[in-house]
């Protein structure tokens, strides 16, 4: 029998009798059976799959069957976003990825947006407060 743990049990009067359960052995191996099946007999059924990855977004979350991804909407042409989730606005917002162009912006910002001409001449880039510091040298 299923979940049996032991078949001979030794009684104190008589000899011992084949194929006898006792009430303790069934009590340790209960059969995977019962009315109590939400855990892990439930979790081991579970093989089929309902979603595979996005290729928009890279998650877990495009469902084979609607072919919609419940992260990012994918095959929409807008972006999935709702404000009542704060988390998942923080989580694809600006800075949480590479900003290869945001870390170039920054860069020349810096340079205040130069481009194709040498730096300004010495004269011109002094400061007032350097100019300050010279007259009062003199």
């Amino acid at each position: 029998a299923p979940g049996v743990i032991c078949d001979v049990i030794v009684e104190k009067d008589g000899p011992a009798r084949a194929g006898a359960i006792s009430s303790q052995a069934r009590r340790q191996a209960p059969s995977p059976y019962t009315t109590m099946t939400k855990g892990t007999f439930s979790f081991g059924r579970r093989n089929n799959k309902s979603h595979k990855l996005c290729c928009r977004c890279g998650r877990r979350a495009f469902h084979i069957q609607k072919a919609t991804c419940a992260s990012c909407g994918y095959p929409a042409k807008k972006l999935r976003k709702y404000n009542w989730s704060e988390k998942a606005l923080r989580r694809r917002t600006t800075g949480t990825g590479r900003c290869r162009y945001l870390k170039n912006v920054i860069v020349r910002a810096r340079h205040h947006f130069r481009e194709g001409c040498g730096r300004p001449p010495r004269s011109s880039r002094k400061t007032p407060a350097a100019k300050r510091t010279n007259t009062k040298a003199q």
